[in-house]
């Protein structure tokens, strides 16, 4: 029999073998626009990992996640046009977006809000910065060569460099390869922090806050680490995503950014981490195929089938197909754990 520990592990190994077939096989197996295609899904599956971890495993909603998306988009286009390579800037986005969600998440945790009112604070701050970035047009607004454009944006954002090699862009096979190396590993770096003890105190909060606090615990603390490494995963896919755009306008802190952030965490499922990445490829794709299409607005469909999908499927996708799998095996005469992949 395997351990509870092994099978929990079981399933994470299953999704990263997945995800290096991917990285492997993909360049190989599809073309340019395809490529580039899902060199976007892997982007926006990094996005909303950081609103699946700190909603699914610290219990902290936040309606403004584009906040951070949007800075690290910001950060990176600034840093990269004026050193003109990316790997320092990329790492400079996400070190931005760590602190900012650092101190944003001090007056936050040890200000003692909580619930509906941490949702509200993050919503107004990203509000605050689209309202900010969109009144930055003027020609006095420029960070060294990099010039803010208001709600023009930035333009001409270099595209990803080599890390070995700073002077040479990524084609756009070795992008979707470094992209995906990246959420392979935010992915399992993610799942070991989960299984970890301080993994087990966030769950905890999670929980029961009051519980865990009188066992000892700083509740404020726990939840500030679990912010501000959310706050650094959503950086990082905004550094990627304006370099894999080659462009950043404001509208990358809009509401529709966050809404969406929102579904699909819903969709594929809280409380876990593959199952937002499920539900982020399967809306995105079908939106991208509806939108072929002229007979119908996709966004009534697809508001249709988010409808359904919270009625019919409250826990979200992936884990009602894991506890379908989970009965029929039992029934068969099998025995499984449930683990959290």
């Amino acid at each position: 029999m395997l351990s509870k520990v092994s099978k929990d592990w079981l399933g994470a190994g299953f999704v990263t073998v997945l995800g290096l077939a991917i990285l492997i096989f993909v360049p190989i197996l599809f073309d340019l626009f395809e490529v580039l295609q899902m060199t976007k899904y892997v982007v926006l599956s990094l996005f909303v990992l950081s609103l699946a971890y700190i909603w699914g495993f610290g219990g902290i909603l936040s309606f403004g996640q584009a906040g951070f998306f949007g800075l690290g988009g910001y950060v990176f286009a600034v840093a990269a046009i004026n050193m003109g390579q990316t790997t320092v800037p990329f790492l400079i986005a996400i070190g931005a977006c760590a602190l900012f969600a650092a101190a944003l998440g001090y007056f936050m945790f040890y200000g003692r809000l909580n619930d509906v009112y941490l949702g509200v604070v993050t919503l107004v701050v990203t509000l605050i910065l689209w309202k900010l970035i969109n009144h930055t047009a003027g020609p006095e607004y420029i960070i060294g060569k990099a010039r803010l454009g208001g709600f023009n944006g930035i333009p001409s954002i270099p595209i990803m460099t080599l890390p070995w090699r700073p002077g040479q862009e990524m084609e756009p096979a070795q992008m979707f390869q470094y992209f995906m190396a990246i959420l392979i590993a935010v992915y399992v770096l993610l799942h070991a922090l989960i299984k970890s003890k301080f993994g087990r105190v966030a769950i905890s909060i999670r929980e029961n806050e009051v519980r865990t606090g009188l066992l000892g615990y700083d509740v404020r603390f726990y939840k500030l680490c679990i912010f501000s490494i959310g706050g650094a995963i959503g950086g990082a896919a905004g550094a990627m995503w304006a370099s894999y755009q080659t462009f950043v306008d404001p509208n990358i802190f809009s509401l529709e950014w966050s809404a969406k952030c929102l579904i699909w965490v819903m969709a594929g499922g809280v409380g876990t981490l593959f199952g937002p990445i499920v539900g982020v490829l399967a809306l995105e794709y079908l939106s991208f195929q509806l939108g072929q299409t002229e007979l119908i607005n996709n966004l009534i469909v697809l508001g249709t089938i988010l409808i359904f999908l919270v009625l019919l499927l409250p826990k979200g996708l992936f884990p009602t197909a894991r506890d379908l799998v989970v009965k029929v095996w039992r029934r068969r005469g099998g025995s499984t754990g449930k683990g959290s992949p």
